[in-house]
């Protein structure tokens, strides 16, 4: 009953590891994988904060416009008799009341009237720049889904390659059985059987590459979605099917100027600084605002104040500005002129960018082709050797360079369409116009 009881409790622990093991395999699609690449994006985190500040700044440039109520009071305590001269006729100082203590409060509003514009100018660049950390964020959306896009690839070749290498390790184990067998009844000779050992021992090898990339990019793609490091991540074979027909180059050159969210954020930018130069003229304007207060004041046996409201019109002007260069102006103007820099190096290398792509997208897709073409005469001249080889017409060497080639020429298919699928989505990338669904 005890044997039987310890066979109870080993199967669980068996069946319970089994479905932990389980547990760590996904199988995910690419729009899958960029999805949750988003959602964990560290990257993305920060351009969160950096919105909320933009927000934040937007807040504060409204509030300039609100008015401003400041309330202030104060009570002294007067240790010492102070010395009172006053000035009114008949009145001694000398017969008035000991002072000790004093206190006295206000109350005073300000509301802005005129300013030269700061306000309003701050406000709207403020918007603009929110605007601006929103577009770049937007971009950089852009940007992690194809590098997740990137790495998915990289899953995706490895695996299929271990795939290919598994199936031909197999078969190559099983004619090293056969050649065995042959040396044994004196048909081959010892170094023909040698000679294909080796080629299994190269294949071995190439399997052990395969699968050692495979781990590193799946350790990767771990990282990137925020999944646990020993997650085992199961990919689409449909991914190297996807893409559609490439258009002329001129098309994707006018996607990504009306696409671009880098391009478009730094137009925000611009806005903003213009609105800074204007902003920075306005200094040397004089301000005006409403202004009202409350006064209160109680020094006992002495003075007691109340009711003592005032309203009227303030003016600020700093006079200094008559004979200071304004530092701010200059300062925001460099601005602009750096940013109109950076606008033409921009554009330029939107360009460079959408040609290069569209070049590397035309040629993997041809490189498709030819590799397809190489797969065929591949596996074609390794069926002649290898008929050849039984009739004793080609040697061992041939018939295990044969293999060789034939095994290269079916990864490099697989390795050229995955590439062709990632060159497509790197040139919409280059667009703006990479697909997040």
């Amino acid at each position: 009953m005890k044997r039987i009881n310890n066979s109870v409790i080993a199967l669980s622990l068996f069946i319970g590891i089994a479905n932990i093991n389980a547990q760590e395999k996904k199988q995910l699609t690419l729009d899958e994988a960029v999805q949750l690449g988003i959602q964990n994006s560290k990257s993305l985190k920060i351009d969160a904060a950096k919105i909320e500040e933009a927000t934040a700044d937007l807040l504060e440039a409204k509030n300039r416009q609100l008015p401003e109520l400041k309330v202030s009071g104060s009570y002294m305590y007067l240790p010492i008799k102070p010395t009172i001269d006053l000035k009114i006729p008949g009145v001694s100082a000398a017969a008035g009341p000991e002072v000790h203590q004093v206190a006295y409060g206000s109350v005073n509003l300000s509301v802005p009237i005129y300013n030269g514009g700061r306000i309003k100018y701050g406000i709207q660049s403020a918007k603009y720049l929110v605007e601006a950390s929103k577009l770049s964020t937007e971009n950089d959306k852009i940007a992690i889904a194809y590098n997740v896009a990137q790495a998915y690839n990289n899953l995706f070749k490895a695996n299929q390659s271990i795939k290919v290498l598994e199936e031909n390790l197999t078969a190559s184990q099983k004619r090293d059985e056969t050649f065995l067998k042959l040396e044994n009844n004196g048909v081959i000779a010892r170094n023909d059987r040698l000679k294909a050992n080796l080629q299994t021992s190269n294949i071995e090898l190439q399997l052990l590459e395969a699968k050692n990339n495979y781990n590193i990019a799946n350790i990767n793609m771990d990282l990137l979605l925020g999944l646990p490091d020993n997650t085992e991540i199961e990919v689409d074979q449909n991914y190297i099917d996807e893409g559609s027909e490439v258009k002329a180059v001129d098309f994707y050159v006018n996607e990504a100027r009306e696409n671009r969210k880098d391009l478009q954020a730094l137009a925000q930018q611009r806005k903003a600084a213009e609105l800074g130069s204007k902003s920075a003229k306005a200094e040397n304007l004089p301000s005006i605002a409403f202004t009202g207060g409350y006064v209160a004041a109680d020094i006992p046996k002495f003075l007691t104040l109340y009711n003592a409201v005032n309203v009227g019109v303030g003016i600020s002007y700093n006079l200094s500005n008559l004979w200071k260069e304004n530092s701010s102006l200059r300062q925001s103007q460099a601005r602009e002129k750096q940013l109109a820099a950076n606008n033409e190096l921009l554009n330029d290398n939107i360009k460079l960018d959408v040609n290069r792509e569209y070049q590397n997208t035309d040629y993997s897709k041809k490189r498709i082709a030819v590799y397809e073409k190489a797969a065929e005469q591949a596996n074609e001249n390794y069926r002649i050797t290898k008929n050849k080889y039984d009739n004793g017409l080609a040697t061992m060497t041939e018939l295990l360079d044969a293999d060789a080639a034939q095994i290269s020429s079916n990864v490099g298919v697989i390795n050229a369409k995955a590439d062709a699928a990632l060159a497509y989505r790197k040139l919409l990338q280059t667009t703006g116009t990479l697909t997040i669904k």
